[in-house]
């Protein structure tokens, strides 16, 4: 062990550890999840650090030595060569200032080893506080892992649906509503749903990602930007730009910034739309994939590992299962977000640590489980076209086709004598209506249903 001090005077710290004072009080505060802060937040803060540096300097505020031993550590940061000295729990104060300090404690140790002092608080926090550092971090890490991990894996699952929609388009299938026997589709029509669900998805968070890219610094304690210089704000976010290839720009109000994380809470629902939107594939996979022989056995799902410790030969839609319950996280984790984004007491939100590592769970939950069913299950599904064709030459409402022709009523009677008798309805609707084959070929013919309009 080692001694270190800090405004409340002296502390126990590990001898090889690169933090100070200020982080092993929170260590020892907060002994709550055992689940350190996110590490892509805690890379964000230190490209806060890096960016705030170079500013400082550039404005004439830091000598040129210790903004570049700064940037150098902030870097090393960057990379992840130390992540092993963030070791604070999620569940610590709300502003997040023990992971602010943190971060400066292991900056200002780093980039002392050059022969040059750097203090925590004067030198690496300068111009700053943690009231904007975290809400700002929130924001870089959040629009980072969107851009770089969740929307890259949308693309794939998007482009994989697209592709099989297109091969499967002249498979024709019954649809189902109330999970019922409904009109018929192609396979593709019902792929190409998914498609648009996700292109709508991928537009709402392009959409929210406009809100993130705006951030606090520059806003300092309490939103006034005391102690920040003119021109501080801008500097920060044009540099962060040019770190990420992101367009960051200070927020129209730092008192919004620092009070609220209503720009956090929108992302995390349109997360939550998304994973609705997965909850919903996945789910579809699994029911037309249910059996082999007694459920709907539409598709057939790649067999990825046994299924059951007790009976042999089982296999189970794993992935699709995987893909659910992480759905229902992020559906879960949104609410946790929701209630935290109200805590904007006065000039601060005090529920920051929260919504960050929720908001990045859950992009890493979506990112990771569009990847696996857009490399791994929809191209290897394979189509049972002999199941597929069965039921649907013997779906009663494909009586539907013929409510222009002979009403309503009369089409009811024939569809439920065909379901009764369990014949082919083009069968019962030659004996009970005037129309010969032919013409019932044309109105009944189930590709043609499947092309909307009405039966000519």
């Amino acid at each position: 062990m080692r001694t270190e001090r800090d405004s409340m005077g002296e502390l126990d710290v590990p001898a090889d550890a690169l933090y100070g004072a200020q982080t092993q009080r929170a260590i020892n505060n907060f002994p709550v999840s055992q689940q350190a802060m996110p590490l892509g937040f805690i890379h964000a803060i230190a490209r806060v650090k890096l960016a705030a540096a170079h500013t400082n300097a550039a404005l004439g505020l830091l000598d040129d030595e210790r903004a570049g031993a700064i940037q150098q550590a902030a870097k090393a940061v960057i990379s992840g060569e130390y992540d092993d000295q963030f070791p604070i729990d999620v569940f610590q104060t709300g502003s997040g200032t023990s992971s602010n300090m943190n971060v400066n404690e292991v900056l200002a140790h780093l980039a002392s080893r050059g022969g040059v002092e750097v203090r925590p608080n004067d030198h690496v926090n300068m111009g700053q506080s943690s009231n904007d550092v975290v809400p700002t971090a929130i924001h870089v890490s959040a629009a980072i892992a969107v851009e770089q991990s969740l929307r890259p894996a949308l693309i794939t699952l998007r482009t994989s649906i697209a592709k099989r929609a297109e091969e499967l388009e002249h498979v024709v299938k019954t649809g189902r509503t109330h999970l019922m026997d409904a009109m018929p589709l192609t396979m593709g029509q019902e792929l190409g749903g998914w498609v648009n669900q996700l292109d709508q998805a991928i537009e709402r968070i392009d959409s929210a990602m406009n809100r993130i890219q705006r951030i606090a610094q520059g806003g300092t304690a309490v939103g006034t930007g005391i102690n920040a210089p003119e021109g501080f704000a801008e500097r920060v976010a044009i540099h962060l730009s040019e770190q990420t290839g992101l367009a960051f720009r200070p927020n129209d109000s730092f008192f919004a910034s620092l009070s609220s994380q209503d720009a956090a809470v929108e992302l995390s629902g349109q997360l939550k739309g998304l994973a609705c939107v997965i909850m919903k594939i996945g789910n579809d996979l699994r029911w037309m994939n249910s059996g082999p022989l007694a459920g709907l056995g539409e598709i057939e799902l790649e067999a990825l590992q046994p299924g059951s410790s007790i009976m042999p030969g089982k296999v189970n839609p794993v992935l699709p299962e995987s893909a659910v319950q992480a759905a229902a996280q992020v559906i879960g984790l949104d609410t946790a977000i929701t209630i935290a984004g109200q805590s904007g007491n006065f000039q601060l939100n005090v529920m920051l640590p929260l919504v960050v590592t929720n908001l990045l769970t859950s992009i890493n939950l979506m990112a990771n489980t569009a990847r696996l069913l857009g490399e791994r299950v929809i191209p290897a599904f394979k189509v049972r076209e002999d199941n597929l064709k069965a039921p649907l030459e013997r779906n009663p409402i494909l009586v539907t086709a013929l409510n222009s022709v002979i009403g309503y009523n009369a089409a009811a009677k024939v569809a439920k004598k065909a379901y009764e008798a369990g014949r082919p309805i083009i069968d019962v609707a030659e004996e009970e209506t005037d129309l010969d084959r032919e013409t019932l070929e044309r109105l009944l013919d189930p590709k043609k249903l499947t092309e909307g309009g009405i039966p000519e």
